[in-house]
């Protein structure tokens, strides 16, 4: 498939370079913000915003014309959006490389909804999957590229010179003989009418001047002074705030409400009802929730209101009996092996339902009307969020414009957009431009929540202890099949599940292995993607038994790896031999203390992580310290990524030691950060990030993280205490004896 596959808008004197990663337009762009000199240092960060048809959409860079002796402007579009986890420093730096230019004098705007724009390991437009500067690595730099050689064309032409005597650099073309110099947006006109250049080469790293130098973002002045504008920041004139609630139990719909109630709190102008939730508009948010509140809503529950948590365990662990299991994928014979075994190792895992719990809560505003409509919202799929809007309103797609904002946390629920959809079902009601606002309680009581699993492994062992095979048995939803299912495989599988404990996406090498899946879909709620996805899962059970089986052989965990490793992996090696060392693996500890090791192959990244942990209290986990060695390929800007596996590691702390989300008559149970626990400041540990030198292409970096720190913890448990846990989350287990073995 051809990603960028589309035509330009000729009438706009707009040329597409290198199918689709570059565009000169003489529009000048609309803006929402523009870089400003602030004593000296440019504003970077703001967003501007063009009329949909001012340049094609199958387009990464546009520069504008500009009079004699002026810069012009150089925007990028941006394909990923900005929750976090730097892209928008990223892809500046990409593009930047190539085109000779200071990132901080590039303005970004937001990828328009489209197709043009799509992530292909996602099959939709969207950012998440840790995919973003995997899948720009070569795009966004031939785009500069191609955009460079146009500029060098152009002004040999107006120079009458050979472009061969020409360089560029900090937004210029420069003449090597004469020492005249042009402004990009001086020939920008000219470059518009070539003819795009093919295949031209990239610059080797040992000229790179951007790429592998760590930077500060470029978004961190109007974040630090709060002036970045998030979805929940959107104002227009005439809006109206209004916030919701949704039946607790899902399925359920509105029975009866007090509508004169709410309308008499003082602000309230609207009462709004669809199938199965009510929306009071107000106006501010303060008044709405205290409408929301006066309304006194009452809900026929459905047919959902006897799940609670026992029930969605009872039927994941039933599911281990299933006598015809689906065989997702094997190597050798791993049964056969493991019945010839001269011994036999199992031990089962199971895992919680997880909340994403973002800073930010959902929100939405849109004003819609008959002639079309406008959305403002931070989402990961601006595509879907578009098309869902346009469905409900009955509009054309083409008269739906999105706008997508900074995000203030996805981890995965903006991955998702029923909350587009419900707003859009609200706002169609109404004449005016309506902002929605979820509470934090609706916003973790009406999540669509990571799945819970239960995972057998079984392992087959020769009389010295070594494995001969291994047999997965996983039972659990399949998010694939609702979100993209186009991704199952034929046979009913969602590869999701695969990943860390499958060939290849392992480090380990199995000479008979096995993967069986049992499909059980969870009850009362709607599951969905999370931080490390298919990593946090799989980790977990594979590394947790990797250091079972090295026990039980009375081996080295860490030792224990290295001779499971696959010579296909010779990378992996060096991340955990890297870990070693700098975490004083083997070093004496004091007593009811202990160290546990993870290693990963996931996301194209390779990375070893070390927890260790004091137990003096074992009834309290305390995390002393964690270390992550990394190859994650090239590495665009240091700085990032060591704070993605900060954050990442913080962000898995909380659900590995605390979290579960639980239900009862339906409800979930949990409402806010008090039920919700996000590690504290006192109980957050060193994170010491060590960095491989690597030029391999790019891995994904931002989930990493989330998906070590849980193994690695419980493995810790086990080496200072020799109590091995195998449900999360640990506190919860540490005070049972609930999944130990």
């Amino acid at each position: 498939m051809n990603a960028f596959a589309g035509k330009p808008n000729a009438a706009r004197r707009a040329v597409l370079i290198g199918g689709g990663a570059l565009v000169f337009s003489a529009a000048l762009p609309l803006r929402r913000g523009r870089a400003r000199d602030l004593g000296g240092v440019p504003e970077t960060g703001v967003l501007v915003e063009n009329p949909a048809n001012a340049f094609s959409p199958n387009a990464f860079v546009r520069v504008t014309p500009s009079a004699a002796g002026e810069a012009g402007e150089i925007v990028m579009v941006m394909p990923n959006v900005e929750m976090g986890q730097g892209i928008y420093t990223q892809s500046v730096v990409l593009i930047a490389e190539e085109l000779d230019v200071d990132p901080v004098n590039i303005l970004l705007e937001a990828a328009p909804p489209s197709d043009v724009y799509m992530t292909a390991a996602l099959g939709t437009e969207a950012t998440g999957g840790s995919t973003s500067t995997m899948s720009q690595w070569d795009p966004l730099r031939q785009a500069g590229a191609a955009a460079r050689e146009m500029l060098k064309q152009a002004a040999a032409t107006r120079w009458g010179c050979s472009v061969d005597l020409l360089k560029t650099e900090n937004g210029k073309v420069l003449n090597t003989k004469t020492g005249q110099s042009l402004f990009y947006g001086e020939v920008a006109s000219e470059a518009a009418l070539l003819t795009p250049p093919k295949d031209v080469p990239l610059r080797p790293s040992s000229e790179w001047k951007l790429i592998g130098h760590a930077r500060h973002r470029l978004d961190s002045r109007i974040k630090v002074e709060g002036r970045c504008e998030f979805g929940i920041d959107v104002i227009k004139p005439g809006m109206k705030v209004g916030t919701v609630s949704a039946c607790p139990v899902m399925g359920g719909r509105v029975k009866s409400m007090d509508r004169a109630a709410a309308l008499a709190v003082p602000g309230v102008c609207d009462v709004l009802k669809i199938d199965n939730a009510v929306c009071v508009v107000a106006d501010n948010y303060y008044a709405a929730h205290k409408g929301l509140k006066a309304l006194f809503v009452q809900w026929d529950e459905g047919e959902n209101a006897h799940v609670d948590t026992a029930l969605i365990y009872q039927q994941l662990h039933d599911g281990l009996n299933d006598p015809k299991p689906l065989v997702a994928e094997k190597h050798g014979d791993a049964p056969k092996a493991l019945a010839g075994a001269a011994k036999t190792y199992e031990a089962i895992y199971q895992q919680p339902l997880l909340a994403h719990s973002p800073m930010e809560p959902i929100n939405c505003a849109l004003h819609i009307r008959k002639d079309g409509a406008d959305v403002w919202v931070s989402t990961q799929v601006p595509l879907r969020a578009r098309d869902a809007v346009a469905e409900i309103a009955g509009l054309p797609k083409e008269s739906v414009t999105l706008s997508s904002q900074y995000i203030g946390g996805g981890f995965g629920r903006r991955l998702e957009h029923e909350y587009v959809a419900q707003a859009a079902m609200f706002a169609k009601q109404v004449p005016y431009p309506l902002k929605i606002v979820w509470s934090r309680e609706e916003d973790i009581q009406l999540d669509r929540y990571r799945p819970a699993y239960v995972d057998r492994v079984r392992a087959g062992l020769d009389e010295k202890g070594d494995m001969t095979s291994i047999v997965f048995d996983l039972v659990g939803p399949a998010v694939c099949a609702r979100w993209a299912p186009a991704g199952m495989t034929k046979e009913g599988f969602d590869p999701d599940l695969a990943v860390a404990i499958a060939p290849p996406e392992t480090p380990y090498y199995y000479k008979n292995f096995q993967e069986n899946y049992i499909r059980r879909e969870t009850p009362g709620v709607v599951t969905a993607w999370w931080r490390g996805v298919g990593g946090t899962r799989g980790l977990f059970v594979i590394e947790s038994f990797m250091d079972e089986l090295a026990l039980l052989k009375n081996v080295d965990p860490l030792e224990w790896r290295r001779r499971l490793i696959s010579h296909e992996h010779p990378r992996a090696r060096g991340v955990l031999d890297l870990v070693a060392e700098k975490s004083g693996w083997g070093k004496p500890l004091p007593p009811g203390h202990g160290r546990g090791v993870c290693l990963q192959f996931v996301f194209g990244s390779y990375m070893a992580t070390v927890a260790t942990v004091n137990l003096e209290d074992p009834l309290n986990i305390k995390v002393v310290s964690v270390d992550s060695a990394v190859d994650c390929g090239e590495i665009v800007n240091p700085d990032q990524v060591i704070a993605q596996i900060e954050g990442g590691v913080i962000f898995g702390l909380g659900t590995a030691l605390f979290d579960e989300i639980t239900l009862k008559n339906g409800r979930v149970q949990e409402s806010n950060f008090s039920t919700w626990r996000i590690i504290r400041m006192n109980e957050a540990p060193p994170v010491r990030v060590h960095l491989v030198q690597s030029h391999e292409k790019p891995g994904g970096i931002g989930e990493c993280g989330t998906a070590a720190i849980a193994p690695a913890i419980a493995n810790a448990i086990a080496a200072a205490t020799g109590r091995r846990l195998r449900t999360l989350p640990l506190m919860k287990a540490l005070h049972s004896s609930e999944g130990e073995n």
